[in-house]
């Protein structure tokens, strides 16, 4: 069987010790087809494996890639060995969790790619795999380097501008995805996916494993793990707690055309055309009394209780304090010139 789950070749950066720091994958290949992966097979290997190229492997695969008729991958080959940058070619036969920077990589550009969605790739562990960089003016230099080069640029009559410690980079220095807006390129990051007609305003953040269908209005944090449906709209200030926060078992999301206004918060896996008020957090554990048509008291639940359900309005009472719960049938449309 030739089948694979994903190829890369990137070229990217390491450190003093020869270790990866960072790898950018032109052209990520998502279930290449089986000629495809044959050909990658024959010429890579049949593991999972990530192999830094030297000159002979480079002339081989695109040999193979063209006879194949995969122009697309060995123009992409062609133009990176140009580089004097170190090039590898990442195969990963299944959909197991990355074990090297390269393979964390290459996952995290699958998704910005938006070649898969949101928890539709294992990366159990890519923190452990991943190394904490700064991220400067000259590239990518791995902590214990950094106060040496600092040194180096002052010699030099340079300045090195540290732009943020993190073992996640920006997303746009990777992939700019079509038909988005992004007012504060450093607030997403990459393995963020953006659907196309998602704008992120300034204070709007979007993990990791996380991100829109769009269209999406985002003005406040959506935190990994959490994918919200298209026409959603997060407000100036809400969060979304991350998806599994606490060691819970709860993957939260947002639903189609909901709304959480300024400052809001949810804990819970919201339905379609949901509304929680401005300055509301609502969390699993939360004590909801259910309001009827009436605008009767029914019962009080735990905000879990109403995971995943359609049409609710969550809001504070302003007079007794209690979270109250009750049918909200007006679904918040996004303004199109926005988009």
């Amino acid at each position: 069987m030739n089948k694979i789950y994903s190829f890369g070749i990137g070229v990217g950066s390491k450190n003093s010790q020869g270790e990866w720091l960072e790898v950018l994958f032109p052209s990520p290949q998502f279930k290449p087809d089986p000629e495809i992966s044959g050909v990658l097979r024959a010429v890579l290997g049949h593991e999972t494996a990530d192999i830094e190229l030297n000159n002979g492997q480079v002339i081989a695969l695109e040999s193979a890639l063209r006879t194949s008729g995969d122009t697309l991958i060995a123009d992409s080959l062609r133009m990176l060995s140009a580089s004097d940058q170190p090039l590898v070619a990442v195969l990963l036969i299944s959909d197991d969790a990355p074990v090297s920077v390269p393979q964390a990589y290459l996952k995290l550009q699958l998704l910005s790619h938006r070649l898969v969605k949101p928890h539709q790739t294992n990366i159990d562990g890519i923190f452990a795999t991943l190394k904490n960089i700064a991220w400067t003016s000259a590239g990518p230099i791995d902590i214990a380097e950094l106060p040496g080069r600092i040194v180096e640029a002052k010699l030099r009559g340079q300045s090195l501008t540290v732009n943020c410690i993190d073992k996640f980079p920006k997303m746009v220095d990777y992939v700019v995805p079509s038909g988005v807006r992004i007012a504060d390129a450093s607030r997403v990051r990459l393995g963020a996916y953006l659907g196309a007609g998602t704008t992120v305003m300034h204070e709007g953040f979007v993990n990791f494993n996380a991100g829109t269908e769009g269209p999406n209005m985002v003005e406040g944090r959506i935190s990994a793990g959490v994918f919200c449906a298209a026409g959603s709209d997060i407000g100036g200030g809400a969060s979304i707690m991350g998806t599994l926060s606490g060691g819970g078992q709860m993957v939260i999301s947002l639903g189609k055309q909901c709304l959480l206004g300024a400052n809001a918060g949810l804990g819970i896996p919201l339905g379609d055309r949901c509304t929680i008020e401005a300055g509301l957090y609502v969390t699993a554990g939360s004590v909801v009394t259910l309001i009827d048509k009436n605008n009767n008291e029914t019962q009080a639940v735990k905000a879990r209780e109403l995971a995943h359900k359609n049409d609710l309005l969550f809001r504070r009472n302003s007079v007794s304090g209690r979270v109250e719960c009750l049918t909200n049938k007006s679904a918040v449309e996004l303004n199109d010139e926005l988009h």
